[in-house]
């Protein structure tokens, strides 16, 4: 920490304490070279993990928006709370693991597809048919066809 009265980079932390609404600690420094004390702030970065929508729009990461989309993409399926939880993790993880705090729907949607797939076919349709917003039949046969082939080759 940089001293405000001399700019001297060496200090000690002579005080450290809670704030009453426990959203960051006071510290009490003093400088190793002017002996003056000053006072610094720790706080929590809470800069949100935001989503890039289809139009461009961005908004803040909710988890609880992908639960409940899966959950209803599950719904009477074979498919624990578990699994989900561990999908919507792993989507949360993604996202922190951005260096620019942001990731696009299509790259969450599509790793979220990727990981439905593997867990339930029909639960992937659901999801699949909502997320990429299918405009008519003939989109939704050639996703259950190209489905169906990856079933098939992974049979034989």
């Amino acid at each position: 920490m940089k001293c405000p009265y001399c700019g001297f980079t060496q200090d000690r932390v002579v005080d450290s304490r809670e704030s009453k609404e426990a959203d960051s600690i006071r510290r009490r420094r003093e400088c190793e070279k002017c002996e003056r004390r000053f006072t610094t702030y720790e706080r929590i970065d809470e800069i949100p993990y935001m989503v890039v929508k289809k139009d461009g729009r961005r908004e803040k990461f909710e988890r609880h928006k992908v639960l409940s989309g899966l959950l209803r993409a599950c719904e009477k399926r074979p498919v624990s709370a578990s699994q989900l939880e561990a999908i919507v993790d792993a989507t949360e993880s993604y996202l922190m693991d951005a260096p620019e705090r942001e990731r696009s729907t299509a790259e969450i949607g599509t790793r979220i597809m990727d990981e439905l797939k593997t867990l339930d076919t029909v639960a992937y349709i659901r999801f699949a048919s909502v997320y990429r917003d299918f405009k008519d039949v003939r989109e939704f046969k050639e996703e259950l066809e190209q489905l169906l082939t990856r079933e098939g080759k992974r049979k034989n």
